[in-house]
């Protein structure tokens, strides 16, 4: 498997770059903080990128990244069903890795959906599947996002509490987020609150 290259950057496209390795082209289809780096460098300079070689029925691939725990992420993200790699280099472009993860982290469903082609149902399956999977010690960098995310997680826990109690009371996993959603814009706070007014809503 073709992990990373390093060689001249003889073309760079919006999302994509030929590199020159050894007097061979590989044309890599790059992530929005790849291509931000690449483009910082003049042709026929050196450039670098970690990948990702995918073999499907549609052909071969290589997909560049700017780092590997974007690397890392982009494979989480492809791990969910309905995921494929073109929506998962689409995330990433769309929103920041730490952005992202960020999203992830908090259940927030409706950052997700701003990534063209991904829907609320299969921004609902990243959450559930990658949530617990996620970890900023793991995959975030020292852009701050690591603070706003130790802020932010107690009300995450809180959410998912409330989730979990109307799951219990036999209501599926996707009408308790929901529920909890209209809960917290109609202005509860507490758990207990929540809990209420899903309830008064379902």
């Amino acid at each position: 498997m073709i992990g990373y290259l390093r060689g001249r950057v003889r073309f760079l496209a919006p999302e994509s770059v030929l590199l020159d390795v050894g007097g061979v082209g590989y044309e890599v289809i790059c992530s929005g903080a790849a291509f931000a780096r690449l483009s910082g460098v003049k042709k026929d300079e050196e450039g670098e990128v970690y990948t990702y070689l995918q073999v499907s029925e549609q052909g071969i691939a290589l997909y560049g990244f700017a780092d590997l725990k974007e690397k890392e992420l982009f494979l989480r993200l492809t791990s969910v069903q309905g995921v494929g790699a073109k929506l998962a280099i689409a995330a990433l472009s769309t929103l920041r890795p730490a952005d992202l993860t960020e999203a992830i982290y908090t259940a927030d469903v409706k950052r997700l959906t701003s990534v063209k082609g991904l829907g609320k149902k299969t921004a609902e399956r990243i959450v559930l599947e990658l949530h617990g999977k996620i970890s900023a010690d793991e995959l975030l960098g020292g852009d701050g996002t690591e603070a706003r995310i130790t802020a932010a997680a107690p009300k995450a826990r809180e959410d998912e509490d409330a989730v979990a109690a109307l799951m219990n009371l036999g209501f599926t996993r996707q009408e308790s987020t929901r529920a909890v959603e209209r809960a917290k814009a109609a202005g509860a706070v507490t758990v207990e609150e929540v809990i209420a007014a899903a309830l008064r809503g379902m």
